[in-house]
């Protein structure tokens, strides 16, 4: 069933296609070889990105000798792979319908040139393989059944079963164009109008775009990457589109990324504001003021979830696949997280950040709303003291971790800025007071003179990538000078280059073995945090060398490893967003 090709397949070479309710990874050779259904969050139907009989559906020439090539049609997430052979020239056009009752995924295969022989091969693999499909044939195609789900496999020519297979091998010739479709709408699917529209709504939605800057389209393709991880029925934006992707080649650090981190979504919703697309930031602060009516009741680990589903649920349970190999062979493979039974307390900050820039941009906060931010800001302040697991989520016990106070300091000073603004009620004497001791403690305990910076932990000796954050949300200004002191530090320890790592694995225990590569997200903080120290000119050489990083379809997973390839899952918001916002901010630093 697998071909080397695969196996060897770099996640960063992947193309996303996705109808913001799910979305599917093909392959440079045009295999999808990932795709959960119905929603992001589903148990897979194609898994063979995470075992080679996780399941895939290929479309290829026979031909084995041939160049392939991808590229996305500008400004869309259409994606079109561009088979050579000795015999012709085909193009295959990868689109995911947008919109009920034609969901599905359609497939065009048009001759360029010359005449080519094809082969399509569909297997599906339902609930990460530990399920079985049935099939049968009827006038719409193959009807395929599994786990209370219908779909149809459809063709505008005749499918055959091989097994437990969908094939279908075929001539294409110059001018000719094929369909194939997956979906619950039978042969509907397979009409020429659907890829149209499905363009036009792309080009349509990143016209909105706002951004007028140097990097237009690379910082449109990062924001139609975040479209694509944006759950359009609840409004849920997800941290990225798979599971298991290892952060480094045969460790551990294999995580569940299909759910809505408050922290990563917050950020999403950000950049959003900043690009213009304010239905995107409306639609998720919606989603934020629903698990503010159904705070857990949680004294160990707060009222907040770090993360939840898309339906707000945080019952996560994280378990193993034992019978896949994982990607690369990298095992485990895991769903579900247990760091939803964690104590993040940087969390509050990027929520009462993200409701900040809402009420700000917006048309205000509703009064129930407020109530419950007050109620979280209060809590805030009686629990900021408290060790917890930090932001990037340690597996190794609690501790006193810098960002985390940094971010209660956000929470707490953001509900200020709210109360203020708009004449809220609030105990602004307890908030004001509780937000400078945050800051003094920061001051006192989060800075070692010995390092000339501020360092991971309270009383600690070892510096984090987590402190870029404190310019970006304004705790200091970057000019200052225990800042470029401390931006210098980071720089000397944990850049290789534009490549940041979070922390240094052999001086920071976070309960887990191995080592892992630099995350791009701590790539763009540096950038954007050395443009705004008024260095302008080297952060651009460093951004625009960051950029190279990118797969050949411009997008990026969370990790490059210590060898340049990409890992972690994908695509990642977090390293897009903050690809966006340091493009932003590096624009208006070399405008003046």
């Amino acid at each position: 069933m697998d071909s080397p090709e695969t196996q060897a397949t770099s996640i960063g070479e992947y193309g996303v296609i996705g109808d913001m309710e799910t979305l599917a990874l093909v392959g440079p050779s045009a295999s999808i070889d990932w795709l959960c259904w119905p929603r992001f969050d589903s148990p897979s139907i194609f898994g063979r990105l995470l075992d080679p009989d996780g399941g895939h559906w290929s479309i290829s020439p026979i031909e084995s000798e041939r160049r392939d090539r991808q590229l996305y049609l500008p400004d869309t997430n259409v994606l079109i792979t561009r088979h050579q052979t000795d015999d012709g020239l085909v193009e295959i056009e990868d689109l995911m319908n947008i919109g009920d009752p034609c969901r599905g995924i359609i497939r065009r295969i048009t001759g360029i040139r010359g005449t080519t022989s094809m082969r399509s091969e569909m297997q599906i693999c339902p609930d990460y393989g530990r399920a079985d499909a049935t099939f049968e044939i009827d006038d719409c195609g193959v009807r395929v059944s599994f786990e209370g789900h219908t779909l149809w496999a459809t063709s505008s020519l005749e499918l055959e079963l091989d097994g437990q297979l969908i094939v279908k091998s075929f001539d294409v010739s110059e001018g000719e164009s094929i369909y194939f479709a997956l979906g619950p709408a039978g042969a509907e699917l397979c009409e020429a109008s659907l890829s149209e529209s499905t363009a036009r709504y792309w080009r349509d939605w990143i016209a909105r775009s706002t951004y007028k800057g140097r990097w237009r389209e690379t910082v449109h393709r990062s924001a139609l990457a975040l479209k694509l991880l944006t759950h359009e029925k609840s409004g849920g934006l997800i941290a990225a589109g798979t599971t298991s992707i290892p952060e480094a080649l045969g460790g551990e650090r294999n995580w569940d990324y299909r759910y809505v981190w408050i922290r990563d979504a917050a950020f999403t919703l950000y950049a959003f504001i900043e690009l213009g697309f304010t239905a995107e930031a409306d639609a998720f602060t919606e989603w934020l003021g629903r698990r503010l009516e159904t705070c857990r009741d949680d004294a160990e680990n707060g009222p907040l979830s770090p993360l939840y589903d898309l339906d707000g649920n945080t019952a996560l349970t994280e378990i193993e696949l034992d019978h896949w190999s994982g990607y690369r062979d990298s095992a485990p493979v895991r769903i579900g997280n247990a760091a939803s039974d964690q104590l993040q307390l940087d969390t509050y900050g990027e929520l009462l950040d993200a409701m900040y820039l809402a009420d700000k941009h917006g048309a205000g906060l509703s009064l129930d709303t407020w109530e419950q931010l007050r109620t979280l800001v209060d809590w805030v302040c009686a629990n900021w003291t408290r060790p917890d697991d930090g932001m990037w989520e340690v597996r190794s016990g609690r501790q006193r971790f810098t960002s985390s106070a940094l971010m209660t300091w956000v929470a707490i000073e953001r509900g200020i800025r709210m109360a203020t603004s708009r004449g809220r009620p609030a105990d602004l004497e307890r908030w004001r007071t509780t937000r400078d001791a945050i800051h003094q403690a920061i001051l006192d305990e989060g800075w070692s003179k010995e390092l000339g910076a501020f360092t991971q932990t309270f009383d600690g000796d070892t510096l984090d990538a987590s402190i870029l954050l404190m310019p970006l949300v304004k705790f200091l200004s970057a000019t200052d000078p225990k800042w470029k002191s401390t931006l210098a530090a980071i720089g000397e320890s944990l850049a290789h280059g534009v490549l940041v790592d979070r922390y240094d694995n052999s001086l920071s225990d976070d309960g887990l073995a191995g080592d892992d590569g630099s995350f791009s997200i701590c790539s763009f903080w540096y950038v954007e945090n050395i443009a705004r120290t008024g260095c302008a000119i080297e952060a651009r050489v460093l951004f625009e060398k960051m950029l190279t990083y990118a797969g050949p379809l411009g997008l990026f997973s969370e990790v490059i490893s210590p060898n340049g390839d990409q890992l972690g899952n994908y695509p990642q918001a977090f390293t897009h967003l903050s690809l966006i916002s340091a493009a932003v901010h590096l624009d208006l630093e070399l405008d003046r």
